[in-house]
């Protein structure tokens, strides 16, 4: 690899997956619209160890392997010094071998948890311990809500957070029905009309993107949603916007930030995306902050390690690693970014802040 020194026009060059397809695709225009202003707002600054910074999009919602296979051929160039990205944890699992450490690799996207990423990941999405386990059991508490039936898209993150759910609750019997079906599922009938469901008193969704608003459409259409709330980590504004108000009555979303334009950080942050973008951008959604986000982490890792060399990056975090981002300090736990969880009720296609649940 090689090091910033032999860039040949002296920019900082970074990978940034984002699906441009499937489920996930429902994002990207979002996304684009918010790296695009952090790039701007790191380049009009000092950049990143003083040079310009600049991003090439991947499409993420391909398969793993064709993901993968793309940024090995883009790595061995010599000319790439980061990864970030919003995309599903098997093209993480994927995209981090394919890269082997080589570059910092900053993942935005909530995840299950695992304990053996390779080096140089570093997860600034929320684990389930954090955030799907605590709504979970803040609607128990709060709702009354004891069984529970799963749909999950069937890969990894859905999975693996489900099992931790279940280790979590005092009867792992309460979860009376899990269902796992393949991404971009256009119809989710087999669960719907399971004799099962009727025996829960609450739904998690661990799916992905329009997955969750169809999802949603096709839940209130049948008249549970009155009786049945929902909750899911993985609703933006973009879900909510594409589900339509009436499909989201009783649906709860889990999340370590919404961006709220009722703060003086989140009136500003979207007032600079305006004036960027326009009035009809596409919508800064919590999902498309979270790359923001990224971008602004990779810099800040930059500005306090002095390097991105993925070594010297470990060896910070070994002792304790703090970073300034633009929505406040930033600690680890190992490669984990500490996070704050918070519950939202989905109010039409807003999202109404109403705990904090971690």
């Amino acid at each position: 690899m090689s090091t910033l020194s032999e860039s040949p026009d002296g920019t900082i060059e970074v990978l940034n997956i984002v699906p441009r397809q499937g489920p996930g695709g429902i994002i990207a225009p979002s996304c684009d619209a918010a790296i695009s202003l952090a790039v701007e707002e790191i380049n009009s600054s000092a950049g990143i160890l003083g040079r310009e910074i600049r991003t090439t999009n991947i499409d993420g919602g391909r398969a793993p392997s064709e993901v993968a296979a793309e940024i090995s051929a883009l790595l061995s160039t010599g000319m790439v010094h980061a990864i970030t990205g919003w995309h599903t944890s098997a093209v993480r699992r994927a995209v981090a071998r394919a890269s082997a450490g080589r570059v910092p690799y900053l993942y935005a996207t909530s995840h299950e948890g695992l304990t053996d990423e390779l080096p140089g990941v570093l997860m600034l999405g929320e684990h389930p311990a954090g955030q799907t386990v605590p709504a979970v059991h803040w609607l128990e508490r709060e709702y009354g809500v004891r069984r529970w039936a799963v749909i999950g898209n069937d890969y990894i993150w859905p999975r693996r957070s489900a099992a931790a759910i279940r280790a979590s609750l005092s009867d792992p019997s309460a979860i009376v029905l899990e269902q796992y079906v393949p991404l971009g599922c256009p119809d989710f009938s087999g669960f719907l009309t399971h004799p099962a469901l009727d025996l829960a008193d609450g739904v998690i969704i661990l799916m992905v993107g329009a997955d969750v608003a169809r999802f949603n459409q096709q839940y209130a259409a049948t008249g549970r949603a009155a009786t049945q709330p929902r909750v899911s980590p993985a609703a933006d504004e973009n879900v909510l916007l594409a589900a339509g108000p009436e499909a989201n009555h009783g649906f709860f979303v889990a999340s370590s930030f919404f961006l709220d334009d009722r703060t003086p950080d989140g009136r500003d942050r979207i007032t600079r995306y305006h004036r960027r973008h326009g009035a009809f951008a596409p919508a800064l959604t919590s999902f498309s902050n979270a790359t923001y986000e990224a971008i602004h982490t990779l810099g800040a890792l930059a500005r306090t390690v002095g390097s991105l060399e993925v070594p010297e990056i470990l060896n910070a975090l070994d002792h304790g690693l703090f970073l300034e981002t633009p929505t406040g300090v930033r600690a680890f736990r190992g490669n984990q970014a500490i996070q704050r969880g918070y519950i939202a009720r989905v109010r039409g296609v807003d999202f109404e802040i109403i705990d904090r649940i971690s």
